[in-house]
Formats: structure tokens, C-alpha cells, sequence
């Protein structure tokens, strides 16, 4: 194989390594922090953020892959895309191949539209110095979140989950 070849390779299991360790933990922490976000007046607020280009819940995968393109790595349940060196895509699908799901990171926050774009009212602080906030939108079904982490390079993840 050629030098080229097993860089590529490695440089795309790394990516999607952490890529799915990202999402395993921005999918807990929002789980975690659903019920403490929510906002009486978040019922009566019109969702700021409903889309990722061009795609929205309750899709068909079809439909999403239509707008998106060819995914990197593509599954029954889920496809992932590499956008840029920056932004990576993550679409779910449930078993009728209907999205439930979207997450994107954008590595260093570039590219990440700003949060008051996303989520209304300003950003909780973590412990360990992350911002985040999750706003519930009950009578429409789902739920968006802006997490932003802390580090060296932070990574930016916006999420919209059906409930």
C-alpha cells in the first residue's frame, strides 16, 4: 500500500474515532442536562435552529442523503459526513429510515454559527469550563443543544434530537 493510501486510511479511523467518542459524550451530557435547561417560556419561543443544511427531522434518509451527498461512513442507522477539515455531520436515522437525529461538530468552533443563532438566552458554564445550553421545544417534539468545549482546540457540537 502506498504511504498516501495508509495516511488516508489512519487519518479517517482517527477522525471518526473521535468523532463517535465526541458524540458519546455530548449525547450523555445532554441527557444529563435536558431537565435542568428547560425554561417555562421555552414552549411559547419559536425554534431559532431547525435545520442543517437543508436537512430536518423526520426525513427520509433518502431525502437527507439527497441534500448532504455521499456520507463517509454510512450505516443503517446512521451516516457521517466530513465536511470540511472542520465540520463533520452525523445523521441518525430511526428503524423506518426516518432522522431522529442531527449533530454537528465543528472543530475549534470554526465555522459554528453563534450560539444566540441556535439557542436563546445565554450559555451555562460547566464545572470543568464548558458552555452549553438545551432548549426544549415540547409541542413541536425535539430538543437543540450548543455545547462548546474547552481545551487547547475547543470543539463545537450543535444537536437536534427528537424527543
Amino acid at each position: 500500500m502506498s504511504r498516501n493510501l495508509i495516511s488516508n486510511t489512519c487519518s479517517r479511523i482517527l477522525i471518526a474515532a473521535l468523532f463517535a467518542l465526541g458524540m458519546s459524550f455530548g449525547t450523555y451530557a445532554n441527557t444529563q442536562t435536558v431537565k435542568a435547561t428547560i425554561k417555562p417560556n421555552a414552549e411559547t419561543q419559536q425554534p431559532r435552529y431547525t435545520e442543517y443544511r437543508g436537512v430536518k427531522l423526520g426525513m427520509t434518509a433518502d431525502e437527507a442523503r439527497a441534500k448532504l451527498g455521499t456520507p463517509s461512513m454510512k450505516y443503517s442507522d446512521q451516516d457521517f459526513y466530513m465536511v470540511s477539515e472542520n465540520e463533520t455531520a452525523q445523521i441518525i436515522y430511526d428503524a423506518a429510515q426516518k432522522v431522529i437525529a442531527i449533530s454537528v461538530d465543528y472543530l475549534g468552533g470554526i465555522g459554528a454559527p453563534d450560539y444566540k443563532t441556535v439557542v436563546s438566552g445565554e450559555l451555562q458554564t460547566t464545572a470543568n469550563g464548558s458552555l452549553y445550553r438545551v432548549v426544549r421545544y415540547e409541542s413541536q417534539g425535539f430538543w437543540v443543544s450548543y455545547n462548546r468545549s474547552q481545551g487547547a482546540v475547543p470543539t463545537v457540537t450543535i444537536t437536534i434530537q427528537k424527543i
